[in-house]
């Protein structure tokens, strides 16, 4: 038995942990922050006030995570983020299709304990910072609840990951609340005068069906009037969770300190809501559900927006604005909600989309006042209207990752963060970025270090696209369909649909592309062609454009709406082809067509998007001559997904055995290989509540080996799902050549590899 004596006053256990980076919040922001800048080589205090990671995503609150894909409702082609993000999600989608908010809370957890360089605070509040002078944060203070423990976290560096920005607000950074003045950034989406209007809270609900009568009985609070809600008619028994993201109050309100009033108001709304599902008797067919859960926390959206030395603008989205900088990218909507939310009689959001992804400058990333402050997550430096869109959560982590290898760069050069917009040194942060997965649109830096780069590459065979052949299943144009094909510079090749009409009908074709680099919003017509179809049973129709292109870049080719056609489609699946049909996603879209009434600085464009697998087949086709845009050097060509070409090396179907090799013309110490497989970033892999039709990617590559010039194994896998597959040798391998070979895909597909890097060991040699 241990007794304590009476004293007039006691303080707190008080440990001091000293690290290269303390990150304050673990949303998948921090976390993935936190994650990129351990790997990098920096110690890591990653403090999160919560008792999982995850923000929003966790299971308190169970949103689904998303980013520039956007549910597959936008334009944006091959656009789910890279790096450790991708990673969580890929991850995910393998343990956990089925979308439960319970184990994506796992594998996060999983991730960040296994780095060793991470220290993990849970259920940790910071609540004071303390300075060496005015601009540079010398400690921050925070208290753990569970464990009555008091924390001293110190560091050169730091990062507010944590939504409101509470670092920041206690270190005294700079930040904007509301909406800005139209006439402050020219942007046409802003309010004619500055104003305090947000984006408001959400709380979210789940049902299960018990299989019998199941009574409800609302509780005091409860909203009694559902035509208080203005949508009211909206509500269903089949929609719960974040499909019900539009339970939002909370944007008159201060967002930060008024919280708690918000989230009282949303739960008298959450129940009544369920009352009237269970109660008014419209919805018989809930007569066996149950309220399953219920979050205790809001979901928030907006609060504090720090100032950095850029802030990103509607123009910055819209125009795709390219910057030296750039270090991220985004690509949902800008997404404005009323400020009234679930009360208000207007649209619950306006979604405007941008003709492709946009870069984030890396001077959006940390405080133009606090010199060693760096921001992530939703409190970067943009613009209330431009914030609608890169404050999601997918969004979010990516550029979070480019904060924590900024901060692992600093602290190998002692630096602060802003030192490292000097030109050479964001080389080398994009370079670093890039080596870890990180998609940089238009940046495509040299890597010296990267031995794969000096090697001459050689396959087995590589992939000449000359058929999609077809199957026995067809679809009717109902819609305009296209197939989307990476063609080089010069002349357009000939291609051939299989096709049958039902009466005499004239069929138009169409060749189109982007107007703009990397994107893929087929906005000009290059060509049109119709083709009088007689009423016939299949047959083969040839459309030569007599077009030429001056680069490498996507055209779509275009069978416009037709209904008495039909046209075969095909059950292969390659690497960067994909089939599109002009049409709108109602979770992101209004119509197939964004068309703004007036002048709001958004431009007019069709959605021509693919279908989710099992379903999304490609139409067969036939082209003349074969595309050859598949070849092994595209595994060096430092971009890791397609964007004016596939990027990948993309093996014949007919191999037995696909296999690359890398020749040296001298021995080198081989001590790190990294190959980049294709897990389909068309697929947004919403990480909560959806489902997912597969565990593994279909062009993914399972079983792989990597063999040195003596056909020893240096490395065998045969059951990876992941992008990115990093092998650590045990031993430098002195070889003056690899071989990497694809034994199997998880679809049938045609094995494809986006990248191959080694690292040497020069002591070796």
């Amino acid at each position: 038995m241990l007794t304590y004596d009476a004293e007039h006053h006691r303080t707190p256990k008080t440990e001091t942990l000293r690290a290269d980076l303390v990150v304050v919040g673990g949303g998948l922001a921090g976390t993935c922050c936190g994650l990129t800048a351990a790997r990098a080589g920096a110690t890591v205090v990653l403090i999160q006030d919560r008792p999982v990671l995850g923000g929003n995503a966790s299971s308190e609150i169970r949103l689904w995570a998303l980013g520039a894909t956007s549910h597959m409702g936008n334009n944006n082609r091959w656009a789910r983020e890279g790096g450790a993000i991708d990673e969580i999600l890929v991850e995910n989608i393998y343990r956990n299709p089925e979308g439960n908010p319970l184990i994506f809370d796992t594998i996060l957890l999983e991730k960040v304990a296994a780095e060793p360089n991470i220290t993990l605070l849970l259920n940790t509040a910071v609540f004071e910072a303390t300075k060496h002078d005015a601009g540079t944060i010398a400690s921050v203070r925070a208290f753990c609840s569970q464990n009555s423990t008091m924390y001293l976290a110190e560091a050169p560096l730091f990062c507010d990951a944590s939504g409101d920005g509470v670092l920041g607000f206690l270190a005294g950074a700079a930040f904007r609340m509301g909406a800005e003045a139209r006439a402050e950034f020219s942007e046409k989406l802003a309010p004619s005068k500055a104003n305090c209007e947000l984006l408001g809270h959400s709380l979210y609900f789940y049902t299960k069906d018990t299989g019998k009568p199941v009574r409800f009985t609302p509780p005091a609070f409860a909203l009694a009037e559902i035509e208080q809600i203005p949508k009211y008619r909206r509500f269903n028994t089949r929609e719960h969770g974040c499909e019900l993201w539009w339970i939002e109050y909370g944007g008159r309100l201060d967002t930060v300190h008024d919280t708690e009033r918000i989230k009282w108001e949303l739960w008298r709304v959450v129940y009544g809501v369920w009352n009237y599902i269970k109660n008014s008797g419209e919805f018989p067919e809930a007569e066996t559900l149950t309220l399953e859960w219920v979050g205790t926390i809001p979901g928030k959206r907006e609060s504090r927006r720090f100032e950095g030395d850029h802030i990103l603008t509607q123009q910055d989205i819209v125009e795709q604005r390219p910057h030296d900088d750039a270090v991220s990218f985004g690509g949902w909507a800008i997404d404005l909600h009323p400020a009234d939310g679930v009360f208000s009689e207007l649209p619950s959001c306006r979604q405007w989309h941008a003709k492709g992804v946009y870069p984030i400058p890396y001077r959006c990333l940390y405080s133009r006042n606090i010199a060693n402050l760096l921001l992530a997550g939703r409190i970067i430096s943009a613009s209330h209207v431009a914030f609608a869109s890169s404050r999601v959560m997918a969004t979010c982590a990516h550029g979070a990752q480019a904060a924590g290898m900024a901060a692992a760069l600093c602290r190998e050069a002692s630096l602060q963060p802003r030192d490292l917009t000097a030109p050479e040194r964001m080389k080398e942060l994009q370079r670093r970025l890039i080596r870890a997965g990180q998609y940089i649109p238009n940046v495509t830096p040299d890597d010296p270090g990267d031995l794969a780069r000096q090697a001459t590459i050689r396959a087995s065979s590589s992939l000449e696209l000359a058929e999609l052949p077809p199957s026995d299943d067809w679809i009717r144009l109902d819609t305009s369909r296209a197939m989307l094909l990476p063609v080089a510079a010069g002349r357009v090749p000939a291609l051939s649909f299989l096709v049958a009409a039902d009466e005499p009908v004239p069929l138009e074709f169409q060749l189109r592309r982007c107007s703009r680099l990397e994107s893929f919003t087929p906005d000009v017509t290059l060509a049109a062609k119709t083709i009088e179809l007689p009423a016939a049973g299949a047959e083969w129709v040839t459309i030569d454009f007599d077009a030429t292109t001056d680069a490498d870049q996507y055209l779509f080719v275009c069978l416009m709406a037709q209904p008495q056609v039909r046209v075969h489609v095909s059950d292969r699946r390659v690497t960067g082809v994909l089939a599109l049909e002009h049409g709108a996603n109602k979770a992101v879209a209004e119509s197939a067509t964004q068309a703004p009434e007036g002048d709001l600085g958004i431009d007019t464009l069709e959605f021509w998007l693919p279908e989710r697998r099992p379903g999304g087949r490609n139409l067969a086709m036939r082209i003349e001559p074969a595309l050859k845009c598949f070849d092994a050097r595209q595994v060096i060509s430092g971009v890791d997904r397609p964007t004016t070409a596939p990027g990948a090396w993309v093996a014949d179907p007919t191999d037995p055995r696909p296999t690359l090799s890398l020749h040296w013309d001298r021995p080198h110490a081989i001590r790190r290989i990294e190959l980049v497989f294709d897990t389909d970033f068309d697929h947004p892999m919403e990480s909560v509540l959806l489902g997912h039709s597969e565990r593994a990617m279909p062009f993914c590559v399972r079983h792989f080996r990597i063999l040195d010039a003596q056909g020893r194994v240096l490395h065998e896998c045969r059951d990876n799902h992941q992008t990115r597959r990093p092998v650590e040798l045990p031993e430098p391998a002195i070889t003056d050549s690899l071989r990497v070979e694809c034994l199997a895909t998880w679809g049938g597909t045609p094995a494809a590899l986006f990248r191959v890097s080694c690292e040497g060991d020069a002591g070796h040699l």
